[in-house]
């Protein structure tokens, strides 16, 4: 990281990570549900000089503030709300986003957004889409919905090594960053991790909805990462992704689960590839609307919701 910068969103604090701060392009790596912007150090180093990466912390990880009102501000309406105060901060009117599990689905969903979509210019999402595994989504909100408390910080350290060893990290030195950047010590002296344990609220308070809409309404170029041994992103979704999608481009990270780190030239390089192909010019008088979109399902909303819930949590 080469500068920190802090910008106020309502009442809270949002930490953004800089990578090459004067570089002419700019692009947002979101990360995941319990991570932080420290993520993407890998990215920025092997994406290059050309490249300013912003990559924030979301309220509740990270050095970014913890929200007093979980069950308000831990939902993906309010991480919308802050994102787009991100790009009005820093002036973006037209941006790359590449986006981690939650942050993928967190571009997926301005992409989507008919106030908001002209300002993703390509969109890439890391081990995540429109459906995702249930077994794997009980699996991260059951983990990640408790205080995880350790007696030591070698304690820690191998229990990261464990839970995120589908990650795909093979340096020792790579563990020890990731622990170094993942841990907070509590006043007794034990350690936990960097995220408020209240982040999981978001699987009980957060409104399910059809993201194979929002999938079918983007219209910028769309890149998605999976890994091989994915528990959250299964590799059947990919072809049905593709058929709302025709011109998505797909890359299977190999030896990896979820979500690819995104620290190896093997994984950067086509992202490099796709970020530097010619963004189509829209059609005049196109919308990103279409009849699949929100005005579709809005027209009954309480048969919507209902399906939806069941759709979810069934």
């Amino acid at each position: 990281m080469d500068t920190l910068e802090f910008v106020r969103v309502r009442e809270l604090e949002v930490a953004v990570r800089i990578w090459n701060p004067s570089a002419p392009r700019t692009l947002i790596a979101w990360h995941g549900l319990a991570r932080h912007g420290g993520d993407f150090s890998a990215l920025a180093r092997e994406l290059g000089s050309e490249w300013r990466i912003l990559a924030p912390d979301t309220p509740g990880r990270g050095l970014s503030s913890w929200s007093l009102f979980p069950a308000h501000d831990y939902l993906y309406s309010h991480y919308v709300t802050v994102a787009i105060a991100l790009l009005d901060h820093f002036k973006l009117d037209h941006v790359d986003w590449l986006g981690t599990s939650m942050g993928g689905l967190l571009g997926m969903l301005i992409a989507a957004d008919s106030d908001h979509s002209a300002r993703i210019s390509r969109l890439i999402l890391n081990d995540v889409g429109p459906e995702l595994n249930k077994q794997g989504l009980i699996a991260l909100s059951s983990y990640f919905g408790v205080t995880h408390r350790f007696s030591s910080f070698s304690e820690l350290h191998q229990e990261l090594i464990q839970h995120y060893a589908s990650f795909g990290i093979t340096k020792e030195s790579a563990w020890r960053e990731l622990a170094l950047n993942s841990a907070r010590r509590l006043p007794d002296g034990s350690w936990t991790y960097h995220f408020d344990p209240r982040i999981g609220e978001q699987f009980v308070h957060d409104t399910p909805r059809d993201t194979w809409a929002d999938w079918a309404s983007i219209r910028c170029p769309v890149m998605v990462i999976r890994g091989e041994e994915s528990t959250l992103l299964d590799a059947e979704t990919l072809p049905r992704m593709a058929e709302a999608q025709p011109t998505l481009v797909t890359l299977t990270v190999p030896n990896c689960g979820h979500a690819p780190m995104l620290d190896q030239s093997a994984q950067v390089d086509p992202i490099r590839h796709f970020l530097n192909r010619p963004v189509p010019r829209p059609i005049p008088g196109s919308s990103s609307q279409t009849g699949t979109g929100w005005h579709c399902f809005w027209h009954h909303p309480v048969q919507w919701l209902a399906h939806q819930w069941r759709r979810w949590w069934k």
